[in-house]
């Protein structure tokens, strides 16, 4: 665009400026009067006045049209980024919450596995603490039978020695009765 500006500027100015040099040559080369030279000069500088205001007009619509041509795409580019930016912006809303919904996922999932991991545990325990009640009272059990059983051996053994002792102090008082007798 800026190259097609200057070779049209350049066009502008090269045709005025040759017009000029070429109508000035003309008039001084030309076989004439003074009178009549001066007139064509004066004619030649009304054509030049008219044709640089005509060049003047054509330079201001055209300036007008890329003024406008360059509003347009001013505006264009500006509603171009508005909406880019604006479509970023959405994006990133977006996935922003896309990984807000992954977080709260994942930390629901993670309370969800805990829970569940806490629930077994607790009925894991509970299953090893009444193991172990039932195993404490076959252990129980067991000393209790223990102790019963050895209790009735002492017994046994201490009925049998007050037998044996009773025996003994009857015969001995068998003895000294027969004795002192």
């Amino acid at each position: 665009m800026s190259e097609n500006n200057i070779n049209t500027k350049d066009f502008i100015i090269g045709t005025l400026l040759g017009s000029i040099i070429g109508a000035s040559a003309a008039l001084l080369l030309a076989p004439k009067s003074g009178r009549e030279l001066r007139d064509n000069l004066n004619q030649g500088a009304s054509q030049m006045k008219y044709r640089a205001g005509e060049w003047k007009d054509v330079a201001q619509e055209k300036g007008t049209g890329w003024r406008d041509k360059a509003y347009t795409t001013g505006t264009e580019l500006r509603k171009k980024a508005m909406d880019t930016t604006s479509q970023i912006s959405k994006t990133v809303t977006q996935k922003s919450q896309d990984l807000k919904g992954n977080v709260i996922d994942k930390a629901q999932d993670f309370r969800n596995n805990a829970t569940q991991k806490s629930g077994e545990l607790k009925d894991d325990a509970a299953q090893k603490a009444e193991e172990i009640k039932q195993e404490a009272e076959q252990a129980s059990q067991e000393v209790k039978r223990d102790v019963e059983s050895q209790t009735q051996e002492i017994k046994e053994t201490a009925d049998n020695k007050v037998k044996l002792t009773n025996s003994d102090d009857l015969k001995a008082n068998t003895n000294t009765s027969n004795t002192k007798k």
